[in-house]
């Protein structure tokens, strides 16, 4: 495919994401959440890999596509019915993302891959996929662990503990070593977590 045919579908991609109704404070101006998000997961994704593929670009554009669409509060509450929603949020952003491509001109099996990807239906098995699932690691990590960890007070050590040894294995080696440098700028409450969640392995 032609550069511009990427270029088309990013910029599609940017266009379905600008119209989110949340915003987020990016660099002193106010972001739709998730083009903001968006515009993360790109520069991580440069950050881990150089020269990304096509697909890839894609598939980290459209990581969390329209998901002011399907709110949280719709799943109930409870740890099942997290992964439910996540689990139907992430079919929902390979889908779009896959029509998107499709209207731009790619061909039918480059817009069925880069819907595997975005559902990470094989995390572990696939390349793409672990990229994928790193970037979204570093992203967390750099921007929202932080208010993450101020707007649940109620979670308790051994909660917080779980939840940065479940990312931490999610993510390749590659993704650790940019993690650890990163956590080198962490507020010192978060850095001293991230130190004993990796001392001491879960059981």
């Amino acid at each position: 495919m032609t550069q511009q045919t990427l270029m088309n579908t990013l910029e599609a991609i940017d266009r379905a994401n600008r119209a989110d109704p949340n915003t987020e404070q990016v660099d002193g101006q106010q972001l739709p959440r998730e083009y903001a998000y968006s515009l993360h997961m790109t520069r991580w994704l440069f950050a881990l890999e150089p020269e990304p593929s096509e697909r890839m670009q894609i598939a980290c554009r459209a990581q969390h596509l329209e998901r002011w669409t399907m709110p949280r509060s719709d799943y109930g509450e409870g740890r099942k019915n997290y992964y439910q929603w996540r689990l139907a949020c992430g079919r929902m952003h390979g889908r779009r993302a896959a029509e998107i491509m499709a209207e731009c001109g790619y061909p039918q099996e480059e817009c069925e891959r880069v819907e595997t990807i975005i559902t990470k239906r094989k995390l572990r098995e696939d390349e793409d996929t672990q990229l994928l699932e790193d970037v979204a690691c570093m992203v967390f990590l750099e921007r929202y662990f932080a208010g993450f960890f101020e707007d649940n007070p109620d979670f308790d050590k051994e909660k917080w503990l779980r939840i940065v040894r479940r990312t931490w294995d999610k993510m390749s080696p590659r993704a650790h070593e940019a993690a650890l440098k990163l956590a080198e700028g962490m507020p010192a409450h978060l850095l001293e977590l991230l130190q004993e969640a990796l001392a001491e392995p879960e059981s």
